[in-house]
Order: C-alpha cells, then structure tokens, then sequence
C-alpha cells in the first residue's frame, strides 16, 4: 500500500470461460498471467458474495455477507479434482461469450453441482472438508439452513416464515435440520468446492507479487441470512420488520435523495457486543483478499436514517456512527487494517479525519477530474496525495471512451485538452487518461479492463439506480493480445509502477 503499484478492476464473472461466466478455473490463472507480464501489482474484483436474481444479481445485494457465489466455480477444476467426469461438461452449451446470461448459467451449473455432490458422497469421510465446516461453523450452518428454508417456504422473505421459524426457536427448527440434511450438505459443499478453487488461484497471485482487492458492501440486504440469525445488531421492530433503512439526503445529483431501503445497525448492541460480527466480518474478508476496499465507508462516521415507509429518502436524518471505537477495538484483534475507503461525493471533515488516523487509502476517479472547478478539484492530478487509489472509474462510472463519447461536455473536453497540452481521439482517450492515472503520485493506480481495452459505454459493468443488463459484461479471450500487454507494460515501466 506505500509503494507504487498498479493494477486492473476486473470481476471473476467477466473472466473468459465456456461455461456461460466466468469462473475460478485456467482462465482466472492466464489473467494472472497477464497480471504478472504486465507488471502489475493488484488484482480488484466487486464482492465475491451470491447474487441473486431478485436483485438483478448484483453482488452489492448478497443473500450472506460470509458465503461466495457457486456460479463462479469452475466445472474444469471440479473434473480435475474428481468430482465430474469429463463428458459431464462436453459439450459445453453454446453460451454467449460476451455477456452473462444468468438464467441459462443456473440451470446449467446446478445440473453440474448436483452431479458433483452425488460423486463427492461416494467419496466417503473427507477430513479436508471436516476441518473447512468446523473453521467457518460460525456461519456456515446458518448460511446452508438459511438457503434451504428458502426454498422449503417457496421463496418467501425470512420475516413472512412461520414465526418459530422466523424467531429460531431451537425446538422447530431441529426437525427441519433433520429432515433436510442433505440439502444442507449440498450448500456447504459447494461453498467447500469454492474456498478450494479460490485460495489456490489466491495463492497462485500471490507467489507472483499479485495483491487481490475485495470489496465490503457496508450495508446488509434485508433478506439474508444475516438478518435472520442477527436481528439485534439492526433497527427492526416486534415482527422483526425495519422501522428505520438507509440512504443518502438530497443533493446536487437528486432532489429527493436515494432510498436504498437496507435495514441500518444498532451500533449500541453492537458494541455492547465487543463489535464481535464486524470482527467476524473483516477477519473473514482479511483471509481471503491482501487488500479491501469499504462500499459507502462513510457510514462509519455516520449514516442518513430514514423512517420505513418513506417512499424517497428526503425527511431522513443523520446519525452518528462509533468509527474510532470500532476501528480500534478491530486493530486490537487484527496487526493492520489494509483497507481502502470508498470516499466518493460529498465526504465531511470527521470522515477525513478517521481515515486519517487509522492511514485508510482514499479513492480518486479521473471521470470526476474536469468540470469548472479544475484547479482545485480533488480528482485532478496535481491535487492527488500519495495516500489514495487513482481510478479511471469505477464498476459504478461509464468507460472512459463511453464517458468521452456520451457525457463529457464541449466544456468538459476543452478543459481536458487544455490539461493534456494537446487534443485527443476517441480512440486514444482512454491511454491518455490512464497516463494521468499513472503518472500521478498516488501510491496506487487501478483501471477497469474495459478501459484498458478502450471500449465504448455498451460495455459498462454497472449503471446505478437501473436493473437491466447490469454484471453481465465479460472479457472476450482474443482480447488480450501481445500489443495491449506490450503497451500496458511499457506504461507501467516508465512512470514506476512495475
């Protein structure tokens, strides 16, 4: 984190495969590959969580903030580790190479899943996956009965099961924990099969000076497991229904805010409690990433509230959050905290200062870089500190090439082109704002791959506050060709990131 480096955001699902998405399998390690060649230092990828499709499977709306997604398992390694036969996966179906299709990746990868854990039964006593349940029992068993109730209730939200089982009362719930054993066996297997594929490719990036970044969303979706084994820690009432959900107020961007509509935590239960499930929690993503970056960190500080039932987020307030308090008991339990703050918008002097005291890395996006204010802007070069990530953009942004084409201003280009000392191409924008990036004296400089490849907006990963065609964008194989890592190696080389 305090020397120069590089690297490139680029989530495990756009990743090349035959199997519809990508996955943990020989193309995650062919991308390291390319990481390595291109002297890059850092791997981001979006959270590892499951998306779900009643949330347009963005992996910002988990059903378990400690479980990671099936769909990124790789059908190529479960053959090779002897869980399917070879002809179980060839032919592969003819899916899409440059887009998600979640549906068809369901159907297809529970198919392969059912006919994994039928062979891993036969297997017989596996003390490897003994010891992983045993180590992650703090979740695991709750996550696996969580995922089989849902479906036991037809997929109703937790809070509208029987109230028994709503509450958890140990007398109901055993019958089910006998009756439905092995559903709940197939769910820690597959978890067990992914802590398996990830590590290895973790330790594969590792052992080739590759850092990976995860990512934290800071709030928790209202149906998830964690609401329902850890109702106290949130504002909810006697049917365990929020009163109180979280946003952000009015501003420049929109005049009635955002009402994000997850439930808000009870800090005071929470440190009552030591701040044992954020230990939990950042203990876990410590393991499996070098690096985390916190979603909406300023919530540490404090958080806009808003009363359930309000149907913009305009009559909120803000609360104060115990940030110090926390992050100090959290570094009681852990040596350092390698975290990156996502710190975008309009940040407030006490989120600076708790960012400040405990060293967090702040965020910068170029995107952001060329309105009117640009001599003092906080994104433009000149005015970056060392201590922060410099981004093209993000998951959340257009591309550079779709910002330049689609949003940007005369305005906004002249003043880029004024900035640059020359004007340029679309179809060199994207090099030259990545320059910038690595040129300036942040400590760390991270690119989306869509920016790398200097691709237009149809191939953004994310646009906020829709639904449709979200997390489906993937990386085509012929993409990555000697030139581009040619070029992106020279880059690096010269401004000191290698």
């Amino acid at each position: 984190m305090m020397r120069r480096g590089s690297g490139i955001l680029l989530h495990v699902s756009s990743l090349p495969s035959s199997f519809g998405i990508g996955d943990l399998g020989p193309w995650a390690y062919r991308f390291a590959d390319f990481l390595a060649e291109t002297k890059q230092s850092f791997w981001q990828i979006l959270p590892l969580n499951p998306a779900e499709p009643a949330h347009a499977n963005s992996p910002y709306h988990a059903i378990s903030v400690f479980a990671s997604n099936p769909l990124l398992i790789s059908p190529e390694l479960l053959v090779r580790d002897g869980f399917l036969a070879e002809e179980d996966i060839e032919p592969s179906p003819n899916f899409p190479g440059e887009r998600v299709n979640y549906e068809e990746v369901v159907a297809y990868k529970k198919m392969l899943f059912s006919l994994a854990y039928q062979c891993f039964k036969k297997g017989g006593a596996n003390h490897e996956y003994e010891r992983f349940c045993q180590d992650n029992s703090y979740w695991l068993t709750d996550f696996a009965l969580f995922l089989t109730l849902k479906a036991h209730f037809n997929g109703k939200v937790w809070s509208e099961w029987p109230s028994e089982i709503r509450d958890r009362k140990k007398e109901a719930l055993q019958p089910f924990k006998e009756e439905l054993l092995d559903e709940m066996e197939f769910h820690k297997f597959l978890q067990y099969i992914f802590f398996k594929q990830w590590f290895s490719l973790k330790l594969y990036c590792n052992q080739k000076s590759i850092h990976i970044i995860g990512d934290i969303p800071f709030y928790v979706e209202y149906d998830s497991v964690e609401l329902w084994t850890n109702p106290d820690i949130f504002k909810l009432d006697g049917e365990k229904r929020p009163y109180a959900v979280a946003g952000v107020p009015p501003d420049y961007f929109s005049e009635t805010g955002q009402l994000w509509g997850n439930p808000v935590y009870r800090w005071d239960v929470l440190r009552e409690r030591g701040y044992d499930w954020w230990g939990q929690r950042i203990g876990y993503n410590l393991k499996y990433f070098d690096l985390v970056r916190i979603d909406h960190f300023r919530g540490f500080v404090g958080y806009w509230e808003v009363p359930a039932g309000e149907s913009t987020a305009m009559n909120g307030r803000w609360v104060e959050a115990p940030a110090e308090d926390l992050f100090n008991t959290l570094l009681k339990k852990f040596p350092y905290l390698p975290m990156i703050a996502e710190d975008l918008g309009v940040i407030t002097p006490d989120v600076r200062e708790v960012m400040n005291r405990f060293d967090f890395l702040g965020m910068k996006v170029l995107l952001f870089a060329f309105g009117k204010d640009i001599s003092t802007n906080p994104y433009i070069p000149h005015n970056i500190v060392k201590n922060c990530v410099i981004y093209t953009g993000t998951h959340d942004n257009n591309t550079v090439r779709g910002w330049f084409e689609k949003e940007a201003t005369s305005e906004d280009k002249r003043r880029l082109f004024q900035y640059l000392g020359h004007e340029v191409s679309v179809e060199d924008i994207h090099w030259e704002m990545i320059r910038l990036a690595m040129m300036s004296v942040a400590n760390m400089a991270i690119f989306p791959m869509q920016d790398i490849l200097g691709l237009g907006e149809t191939s953004r990963m994310n646009r906020p506050a829709t639904t449709r065609d979200n997390w489906i964008w993937r990386l085509m194989s012929e993409q990555l060709t000697p030139g581009l890592a040619a070029k992106l190696l020279e880059i690096t080389e010269i401004y000191g990131r290698a």
